[in-house]
């Protein structure tokens, strides 16, 4: 699944596990074994070196679906090359896989978020196998995973932002089909006329994972494309001042103003009518909140245009793994257009390969504005110490209705000019 940075990517899963993106992605259900060193164990004849494994892969699962999902792609990856890939799952995958590298065992292959990609990539604790790739990636997914020119790891899937909107308010409110928002404009409007005394019309976690899909369609990023910090700037100040806006003026609220831990929570709960998150929600609405009617429409556009996020997570190869070769064929298996939909239909992801989008969408229709925003979707900055400079920013928007937003940005340009001048 897509990876996540902070609290906000898979949120909802980050009710039980408190995770945070590149989703957002890495939490998890059973510890690792043997105090932060992987060895093959259990393997069948391969001898160390060859390229036919046992294979050790490490993983942090968003919940029951994708573990039993990825022990069957495991399993089918075995079925037909007669490599052993034996599965395991991260309580934290960061520390483990930190552990395993510091201690010269890491696993073969295994989720990596943006977030850690460049500190990984740059110290050599990855092995770039992206030109022996067969799969072709959404263009953004692969920058994402770029390195010093080099292309490292697969995108394993990925998640976009969208508006969510519960279609029983929106009607009971007098809105139709020809009303979904447009452009900022619109989205007040409409916002306006879904609050109520009980229900505010939007809400969304107050975050750069959240506010930045804003700045993407004022027109602002947080890099510009030579990679320098690109944070104070006319257009993200646009941004910035709008959110305020729309939080001060009751339309917008804050999660936690709606008693709520998340915006999909107060969707569901019916306290928002509407909010913005990520695919991931789908899955939260049908366990969750199965009898809510909803419809997933693109993001308003902005001065600059049409704007959203995108989360996801890659299949990492370590370069101390005696067994890269059989990796990488287990990288391309994954990547494969017919194991990219079982991954997808298996725990709801979707595929980082384009060559399925358009069946992803015809498969999964109410779900098509995520897809179509892979289009035009910022991603996460693989550069070192992005997730402090994002901690930072975070912080400073919790407090955006009564801070200066010029302020914040001449801060968090301060910060990320540091790593990134």
């Amino acid at each position: 699944m897509a990876g996540r940075t902070t609290r906000s990517l898979r949120t909802w899963k980050g009710r039980a596990v408190a995770a945070s993106i590149a989703g957002t992605a890495a939490l998890a259900l059973a510890a690792c074994g043997g105090g932060g060193g992987f060895d093959d164990g259990g393997g069948g004849g391969a001898t160390e070196g060859s390229d036919n494994g046992p294979l050790t892969v490490l993983i942090g699962s968003s919940g029951d679906a994708e573990t039993q999902t990825m022990t069957s792609l495991l399993q089918a990856f075995t079925d037909e090359t007669g490599i052993q890939a034996n599965l395991r799952n991260a309580t934290n995958l960061p520390q483990e896989l930190a552990q395993g590298f510091a201690a010269g065992s890491p696993p073969d292959l295994f989720y990596v978020s943006p977030e850690q990609f460049p500190g990984w990539a740059s110290n050599g604790s990855l092995y770039a196998y992206g030109d022996q790739l067969d799969a072709t990636f959404h263009d953004t997914l692969k920058q994402t995973f770029t390195f010093d020119g080099k292309f490292f790891c697969a995108p394993k899937d990925f998640s976009t932002l969208a508006l969510v909107v519960n279609t029983t308010a929106w009607t009971a409110a007098g809105l139709t089909d020809a009303d979904y928002p447009k452009t900022w404009d619109d989205l007040k409007a409409v916002a306006q006329k879904l609050t109520t005394g009980t229900q505010v019309g939007l809400s969304f976690g107050p975050e750069w994972a959240r506010i930045g899909a804003f700045m993407a369609q004022a027109g602002g990023h947080m890099l510009d494309a030579d990679g320098h910090a690109d944070v104070d700037t006319p257009e993200n100040l646009a941004a910035l001042t709008y959110v305020k806006d729309l939080l001060t003026s009751g339309v917008a609220a804050k999660p936690s103003q709606v008693d709520s831990g998340w915006g999909g929570e107060a969707f569901g709960s019916q306290r928002a009518a509407m909010t913005i998150e990520g695919n991931w929600i789908v899955g939260a609405m049908r366990a969750d909140f199965p009898t809510v009617q909803y419809k997933v429409v693109p993001l308003p556009e902005g001065p600059g245009g049409k704007g959203t996020l995108q989360f996801t997570n890659c299949y990492g190869i370590a370069a101390d793994s005696d067994h890269k070769e059989a990796a990488v064929r287990l990288a391309n298996f994954l990547t494969s257009d017919e194991q990219q939909m079982e991954a997808a239909r298996g725990f709801g992801v979707m595929p980082a390969v384009d060559t399925v989008a358009d069946q992803w969408a015809e498969e999964n229709p109410d779900q098509k504005a995520f897809v179509d925003g892979a289009e035009y979707a910022q991603g996460v900055a693989p550069i070192e110490g992005w997730t402090d400079v994002i901690t930072d920013f975070n912080a400073q928007l919790e407090g955006l209705t009564t801070a200066d937003p010029q302020a914040i940005l001449t801060s968090v340009q301060s910060s990320l000019a540091a790593i990134a001048p």
